[in-house]
């Protein structure tokens, strides 16, 4: 990796500031949402694999590369409490310029019908919500080993009578050594702004994010590895809960933890951790599991076991459609289950 982007790194990691509580303190928080069941798998990210994967570039837009050329993708998402989101996405590759395109549209509906009640619980309608994110980004290589990449963002909200217009991008570079099959990256997510609030001059922040991450693939096992680090402009993310009594030494916390058991509570919740069998010459069959420390600390329910925040799935290829589905686990009361289909048109051209 470049010195200089180990000198960003370190700079970021120092002012870094202490504010906790991730939750209800931005709009437009569905652009984080899984673009699809591969990612879903995985814990819920995967900005570190650079293959033919155009779903990809929605979060990472380094990732674009030509092999990604004519990929076409239609995802879809059951939520919980009938909550539903979808993806779609193109890639493009133009040769003349060396610049691989996507366009993408991420949207999210909030369970059709929804009842409107007012302070005393009197149900005084029906009113309806959903959100939509139309993404345009473009990546080329500058050497052998480094890409850049870009997505702009147009976001769209209605919420009942309130409606939102935003704007953000996300800026990424990937550093990839295929002799050693190991990538790293690092991505500024959500940097943007609204265009319009839902009421006048109250402007809200968008979930605004830095993330880094290191893939490797394994010499003698067809075994991919990935180690997201998120939320790196943000130090502490344990939630700030008012019902609990404060530890003096670690603002957020019950007193029977240690200062030491604290700092690495806080430190693991930024890592998801997941990884990719991938089976035959071809790569057509693939098994993925995923670890996401940060849900499970949030979803987990005091005195009973369960397994919020881990992932799984798998991806076939059949003909020329690759199938994935991915199932992650958010709470006891269930989670998410998640279908991906993606062809290459040019193979319908053979």
């Amino acid at each position: 990796m470049p010195k200089s982007l180990l000198l960003l790194l370190a700079g970021l990691l120092l002012s870094a500031n202490s504010f906790a509580q991730l939750g209800g303190q931005h709009t437009f928080s569905f652009l984080n949402l899984s673009p699809s069941a591969r990612v879903s798998a995985l814990g819920g990210n995967l900005i570190t694999v650079i293959d033919d994967d155009v779903n990809l570039a929605y979060a990472n837009p380094a990732l674009l590369n030509p092999a990604m050329h004519h990929q076409l993708a239609f995802n879809h998402n059951f939520h919980l409490g009938r909550i539903q989101n979808g993806y779609a996405a193109f890639g493009n590759h133009l040769p003349s310029i060396n610049t691989t395109f996507h366009l993408g549209m991420q949207y999210v509906n909030y369970g059709g019908e929804l009842e409107a009640r007012n302070e005393l619980g009197e149900l005084e309608g029906n009113f309806k919500a959903a959100e939509y994110a139309l993404a345009l980004g473009a990546a080329r290589r500058i050497d052998e080993r480094i890409a850049i990449g870009a997505n702009v963002k147009m976001i769209t909200s209605q919420l009942d009578v309130f409606s939102s217009i935003g704007l953000s991008t996300d800026i990424a570079a990937i550093y990839a050594d295929t002799a050693n099959r190991l990538t790293a990256t690092v991505v500024f997510r959500n940097m943007g702004t609204q265009i319009t609030p839902y009421r006048d001059g109250n402007f809200e922040p968008l979930p605004f994010e830095i993330q880094v991450g290191i893939s490797k693939r394994l010499k003698y096992l067809p075994f991919r590895f990935s180690i997201i680090y998120h939320n790196l402009q943000r130090w502490n993310i344990i939630y700030d809960d008012p019902n609990r009594e404060r530890n003096p030494l670690f603002i957020g916390q019950d007193n029977d933890q240690s200062r030491l058991e604290l700092i690495m509570d806080n430190l693991v919740r930024h890592f998801i951790f997941n990884g990719e069998l991938l089976f035959g010459a071809k790569e057509n069959f693939r098994l993925r599991v995923g670890y996401n420390h940060f849900l499970r600390k949030e979803m987990s329910v005091e005195s009973f076991g369960s397994l919020a925040g881990f992932s799984f799935g798998a991806g076939v290829k059949v003909n020329r459609f690759r199938l994935d589905y991915g199932r992650a686990i958010y709470h006891i009361a269930g989670g998410l289950n998640h279908l991906s289909i993606q062809t290459n048109l040019s193979e319908f051209r053979k």
